[in-house]
């Protein structure tokens, strides 16, 4: 008995090592595999954000390519060349520049009294400017034919310089807000804007879709007055940020 016993043993042994080998194999060849998708896959971008005085990076957003000067990138982290999911920019108004680094010895003390009028009064003179992939969202042209009109009231108002205001309904989702547009042609120029409540003054988003990346101009709704230079000026800050050809 102990004599048979003994070459069984063995060769169970051996039919598990034939079975085990491969199997070692298949599981490294797989954690190789993982390690290479992971190293291609893991972002590539500097530590450090690319500094401000350096000149407009190549930045894409949903396949769109953007000449981008770091200066006007709000978010460090935002702040190097490569794919993005998004960008948020600001940029001096009208002359459509970075901002300026806060010069503290420029001008007056800013304490509790008028920190808020000096806060509102820096942002009546920016322009926020915010880059995303439209994704599964319809392109703004869109949105003005198909989906507004189901949500505003019946009657428009008059605005300045040919504009119209309509107001949406209450219980919508744009509830509060107002759609503003040229009345001769709203797909010249059109905005969604929140009205003024209390010391809060209304703002204005003005949406413009290149390819599948969207470009959303957020401005105080006290711009409207002079709508047409206001149109103007995106126009040559979106040129300027995407030159033709590219």
């Amino acid at each position: 008995m102990t004599a048979h016993a003994v070459p069984q043993r063995k060769a169970r042994k051996q039919a598990r090592s034939v079975f085990t080998l491969p199997f070692t194999i298949l599981v490294a060849l797989v954690a190789v595999a993982a390690a290479f998708v992971s190293y291609v896959l893991w972002p590539t971008w500097p530590s450090a954000p690319t500094p401000l005085d350096a000149p407009a990076i190549p930045i894409t957003v949903a396949g769109v390519l953007f000449d981008v000067p770091p200066a006007a990138i709000r978010a460090a982290i935002q702040r190097h060349p490569g794919p993005h999911e998004r960008i948020d920019l600001a940029f001096e108004w009208p002359a459509l520049t970075p901002p300026r680094p806060d010069d503290k010895s420029a001008d007056k003390a800013v304490d509790p009294e008028n920190a808020a009028a000096a806060a509102a009064e820096r942002a009546e003179e920016r322009l926020f400017v915010t880059i995303v992939g439209l994704g599964a969202v319809l392109p703004p042209l869109e949105r003005l034919r198909t989906i507004y009109p189901r949500y505003i009231e019946a009657q428009a108002g008059a605005g300045p310089d040919g504009l119209a205001i309509l107001p949406f309904r209450a219980d919508t989702p744009y509830e509060g807000e107002d759609l503003v547009y040229l009345g001769t042609d709203p797909e010249k120029f059109f905005a969604r804007c929140t009205r003024p409540v209390r010391s809060v003054p209304g703002t204005c988003i003005h949406e413009r879709a290149i390819d599948a990346a969207e470009i959303t101009l957020r401005f105080p709704r006290d711009w409207l007055a002079g709508w047409r230079n206001v149109a103007a000026g995106f126009d040559r800050l979106i040129a300027q940020l995407h030159p033709q050809g590219k």
